[in-house]
C-alpha cells in the first residue's frame, strides 16, 4: 500500500508540475517519523504482487470488500503503461515513433542487486513494448538469460546485451527499470538518444534527452 501511495502521489504531482523526488527528499529531512518509499515502475517479487489480491478474495468469500487493498493492487498494476507512455512521449518530442524504435530496457529484476525476475514489471513493460511496435533488448548485470515463466513464456531463453558505450550506442532509447549498483551510470553520459529513468538514477546535469517516469 505504501508502494501504491507514492506511485499514485507521482502520477499526480506530475501533472501538478511537482517533483516527487524533491518532495521525498525534503520529507526525508525528519528527523523521526518517516520511512521513505521511492515510486517506481510497478512491483515484484513473489509476494507482494500477489498476496494482497488473495486477501481480497478471501474478504469476498467471507462477505467483505477490502476497497483500500484493491485499489493499491490497481494502481501498481497500472504503472508498467504509466512507464510506457512516457517512453512514446519522450520519443515523440524527437519526431520518433516508438514503432520500429529500438529500446533497451536496463533491469529485468524486480528490484536491485538481486536475480529475482518473478513478477517483475520489466515483463509487462517489455509486452507493451512489444505491442507498439519496439525492438526490445535488456541488460541486466545480475540476469543474462531470461528463466522459464508461465506468465511470460515467450521471453524465455532471451539473452542479454552488454552494458558498455558501444553496445548501447544504436539503440533510440534506454530504459532504466532496476538500477543494479554494477551496472555503472556512466555508461549513459555520452549517450545520444532518450533516456527514461523510473529510479531518479540519471544526473539532470549531464545534458542528456532525459524523461523521468
Amino acid at each position: 500500500m505504501n508502494i501504491a501511495l507514492v506511485n499514485e502521489l507521482k502520477m499526480v504531482f506530475e501533472k501538478l508540475n511537482i517533483d516527487v523526488w524533491e518532495v521525498l527528499d525534503a520529507a526525508s529531512t525528519k528527523p523521526f517519523g518517516f520511512q521513505r518509499f521511492n515510486p517506481g515502475p510497478g512491483w515484484g517479487g513473489h509476494c507482494i504482487p500477489v498476496d494482497p489480491f488473495y486477501l481480497v478474495w478471501k474478504a469476498r468469500a467471507v462477505g467483505m470488500e477490502s476497497h483500500f487493498i484493491q485499489r493499491a493492487g490497481e494502481i501498481n498494476v497500472q504503472m508498467p503503461q504509466f512507464v510506457v507512455d512516457h517512453v512514446i512521449k519522450g520519443l515523440n518530442r524527437s519526431k520518433k515513433a516508438l514503432n520500429g524504435s529500438k529500446v533497451l530496457m536496463l533491469g529485468l529484476a524486480y528490484k536491485p542487486n538481486i536475480d529475482d525476475v518473478r513478477e517483475s514489471p520489466a515483463f509487462p513493460i517489455w509486452e507493451l513494448l512489444l505491442e507498439n511496435g519496439a525492438e526490445v533488448e535488456f541488460s541486466d548485470a545480475h540476469v543474462d538469460e531470461v528463466p522459464y515463466m508461465r506468465e511470460h513464456a515467450t521471453f524465455a531463453g532471451r539473452k542479454g546485451v552488454s552494458w558498455d558505450e558501444e553496445s548501447i550506442k544504436d539503440f533510440d532509447a534506454v530504459l532504466v527499470v532496476t538500477n543494479h549498483e554494477k551496472a555503472s551510470v556512466d555508461v549513459l553520459r555520452n549517450f545520444k538518444g532518450l533516456v527514461v529513468d523510473t529510479r531518479n538514477w540519471v544526473p539532470r546535469d549531464w545534458g542528456l534527452d532525459l524523461v523521468r517516469s
